[in-house]
């Protein structure tokens, strides 16, 4: 194939799903000349599984993506079919957003945005090899031979390297949702040097709406009040459409134990590691024998689609199987399988080989993000894809790039997690992973992101005064709830009594008596009205601030000692061979993360707290052994 030069550009994303999205629309607005390579302009920012964006954790971070200036909570916000806040009977820290996609109307605003977009071009085309010169890279060659050179490359081409699907015992090359694969690419990035893992993940049947008896299902609708993951969002659906909620039971597990031999996760076929957190049904029944049935939700998938995707029933069992788990559910016994699940094996790249920015250690300038990091799920790609996009443009326009620390936001956790710790299996962002989640709600992503966001350039003047002007209206109303006295009259007390309270027996401050677990911000607004009338998001943060204050004090403190240990650097190229005192496995673990900070080596799995020790001693003594140029 001729080779001719094609275009020149400050940073190119092969990729546009969510991860690519963000990265280019982030390079974009950075001000950098961003080129988007894709295979199919059709399928940008597609959802080749669940119809759904946000959930425990996940939506916190799409709240940051947002904050951060990316585009993920406007699109949903402006193409779901329902949303829901979940866990609104636990506390904020867990509280999380879950939003219904019609995903293609999804996929299409996002094409839109990215079309619409200053400083980036779309093209569709296939990469195939990375031009790389003295380490550094330098641009790319697609299937054609167009040469197209770039000063920074991301890479976001989740699933597709090397993908093959499975279903029962058929097996072919291809990506999600019957895609060309990435061959060649990923045979290139072996040549390079990279070090990869074999992953795996599924999708379930999806069937027709018409064929399904709702009658035998729970209805489940979104919730009634507005809800939205963009902070600048004004404008709300309202016209809501419901999920359904059924069971398997005996005869479906029954099935399942006839047919185990059949299933490529247990016949050996399937090699790569999958997920532990999204397992199939196949797996769910074997681990979990003891149970009698497995939660089933029916999720539309658009508003002009009759297509209803069947969540928890993801399975690569043959098709005439899965035939037959369908018309086991109540409610879908007589349903008609549209499409069948299958499973997709691929090449992902040992996320430890990358910098916290998402570059590579192998070769300068060169990032990936999203599931070719090893992770799962649409909104870790697209956290990735962010952070690499703006790193990828700070790079080439010579600004200060971005890392965020596991106090800052959940994808600092997860960028963290990936970079210092690796994956064996996909990767999917949880709560509990969040040592400070606490500080990092659902609530509060804009009070913790939004500065950054405007110092780098990824908002706008009119937004960051809005925001000063919201930060300013919580602080001061904390204020005032901390002076104003709430005297123990008749409405006070009857009011308390009525919450379930106990009545006053002296006067108290507004902040100390929100502080009871009974009182609410709205409560309290009866007995000492503010003279300015306040949004309802700058009232949780104020119900939240003073509610939690002593947990939220401990957490900063925690913070504050991290902090100390992030700002001890570790000098770069430093040969953990020659540091007698660590333990072996320690040393070769340190010299393949290469932690930037005592913070992060401390994190590093297999370097306990004498290894950090002795590490200090040995950078505090300013001898240095580095390893040779």
């Amino acid at each position: 194939m001729p080779q001719y030069e094609a275009g020149t550009f400050d940073v190119i994303v092969v990729g546009a799903g969510h991860a690519g999205a963000e990265a280019a629309l982030a390079s974009a607005r950075m001000g950098a000349k961003t080129l988007v390579l894709t295979m199919n302009l059709d399928m940008i920012a597609f959802m080749p599984c669940n119809p759904s964006i946000g959930g425990p954790a996940k939506g916190i971070v799409v709240r940051e993506i947002d904050a951060l200036g990316g585009a993920m909570g406007r699109v949903i916000d402006k193409t779901h079919i329902q949303m829901r806040m979940l866990n609104t009977a636990k506390g904020p820290a867990v509280r999380a957003l879950r939003a219904q996609a019609d995903k293609v109307l999804y996929q299409q605003e996002m094409k839109r945005l990215m079309e619409e977009s200053p400083n980036l071009t779309l093209h569709q085309g296939v990469a195939e090899e990375l031009i790389v010169e003295d380490g550094t890279i330098q641009g790319l060659v697609t299937q054609v031979g167009g040469i197209y050179r770039a000063k920074s490359v991301v890479i976001t081409t989740g699933t597709f390297l090397r993908g093959e699907i499975i279903i029962g015992d058929l097996r072919y090359s291809s990506g999600p949702n019957n895609q060309q694969p990435s061959i060649k690419l990923a045979e290139n990035l072996e040549k390079l040097g990279f070090d990869t893992v074999r992953f795996k993940t599924g999708t379930p049947p999806r069937v027709n709406s018409n064929s399904i008896d709702y009658s035998k299902t729970e209805i489940q609708p979104g919730d009634d009040v507005p809800r939205a993951f963009g902070h600048e969002t004004t404008e709300y659906i309202t016209d809501q459409l419901p999920c359904w909620l059924t069971y398997t039971n005996e005869k479906t597990h029954q099935i399942i134990d006839d047919n185990l031999h059949l299933s490529p996760m247990y016949s050996g076929m399937i090699k790569g590691t999958g997920p532990r957190y999204c397992p199939s049904i196949e797996d769910k029944v074997v681990r979990f024998n003891d149970k009698p049935r497995h939660q089933i939700f029916l999720e539309p998938e658009g508003r002009n689609t009759r297509e209803v995707y069947v969540q928890g029933l993801s399975t690569s069992l043959p098709e005439h199987v899965q035939r037959k788990l369908i018309e086991s559910v109540p409610g879908l016994e007589k349903a008609e399988m549209m499409r069948a699940g299958y499973a997709i094996e691929y090449d992902a790249i040992v996320p430890t080989q990358l910098w916290p920015t998402l570059e590579t250690k192998k070769i300068v300038n060169l990032y990936t993000a999203g599931q070719i990091n090893g992770t799962s799920g649409y909104e870790e790609a697209a956290g990735q894809g962010l952070m690499a996009g703006i790193n990828a443009a700070a790079k080439v326009l010579g600004k200060k790039e971005v890392i965020l620390s596991r106090s800052d936001a959940y994808i600092g956790v997860l960028i963290d997690d990936l970079v210092t710790k690796g994956t064996s299996e996909p990767y999917r962002l949880l709560t509990s992973r969040a040592e400070y989640r606490l500080l990092l709600r659902h609530d509060n992503a804009d009070i913790r992101l939004t500065e950054l966001a405007y110092a780098i350039g990824m908002i706008k003047e009119d937004r960051y005064v809005k925001f000063l002007a919201k930060k300013e209206r919580i602080e001061e109303e904390i204020k005032r709830l901390r002076s104003i006295m709430i005297k123990p009259n008749e409405a006070t007390q009857q009011l308390i009594r009525e919450a379930g309270g106990s009545e006053l027996k002296d006067g108290i401050r507004g902040a100390d008596l929100l502080k009871r677990p009974e009182m609410t911000y709205d409560m309290i607004s009866q007995l000492t009205a503010s003279s300015v009338e306040l949004e309802n998001e700058v009232k949780e943060q104020v119900e939240i601030h003073i509610k939690y204050e002593g947990y939220i004090e401990k957490s900063l403190l925690q913070v504050d000692k991290l902090k100390k240990m992030e700002n001890k650097k570790i000098p770069d190229n430093i040969d953990y061979h020659a540091i007698s005192g660590i333990a072996s496995e320690a040393r070769a673990k340190l010299a393949e993360v290469r932690p930037l900070s005592i913070a992060q080596a401390s994190r590093i799995s297999g370097v306990n707290p004498a290894d950090i020790s002795i590490l200090l001693v040995y950078i505090e003594q300013g001898k240095i052994a580095k390893i040779p140029v």
